[in-house]
């Protein structure tokens, strides 16, 4: 009997430039997304992301903000070890090693767009109505992504 493959799933990951940007993972052309405290989030990349699955890498609190490139998840989930580090600055008191609530993927290096593609640029495509990112108030840091956007993103992102 053979296994069909799961369709892969797209997402966007959002990170502030200046704490980490598409450069730094071209750079280390893998990284563990940590510090994600947001349940909702947590749970896509607990639940939902597979190995293989590509990612809008966005830059927020950016000027402009929007989808600086592309990666790859590169793991499986496993415990966000920021969590229990009492250094960090998304150290969480209530996760412990055996219990350690707040969980990660690793992000691959796939490809830097020529120029990020603005949010507002992203705003006024009609084909992208409907887009997670697009709407008023979303705030999470991890969210999935409808494969006609994904592509029609790429698309506009290769243009330049």
């Amino acid at each position: 009997m053979s296994k069909e493959k799961a369709m892969p799933q797209y997402w966007l990951m959002k990170s502030e430039p200046d704490v980490y940007s598409i450069d730094d993972l071209r750079r280390d052309g893998r990284t563990p997304w940590t510090g994600v405290r947001n349940y909702q989030a947590r749970n896509f990349m607990r639940d939902r992301m597979k190995v293989g699955d590509l990612v809008l890498f966005y830059h927020s609190n950016a000027e402009p903000p929007g989808v600086a490139g592309i990666g790859r998840v590169a793991s499986a989930p496993y415990p966000d070890p920021s969590a229990t580090d009492l250094t960090s600055p998304y150290h969480d008191p209530k996760a412990t090693a055996a219990q350690p609530i707040w969980m990660l993927v690793d992000i691959a290096f796939v490809e830097k767009f020529p120029r990020v593609l603005p949010l507002d640029a992203l705003k006024t495509d009609d084909r992208l109505a409907g887009m997670l990112v697009l709407k008023r108030g979303m705030r999470l840091s991890v969210q999935p992504v409808e494969a006609p956007h994904f592509r029609h993103v790429l698309r506009l992102g290769r243009a330049g």
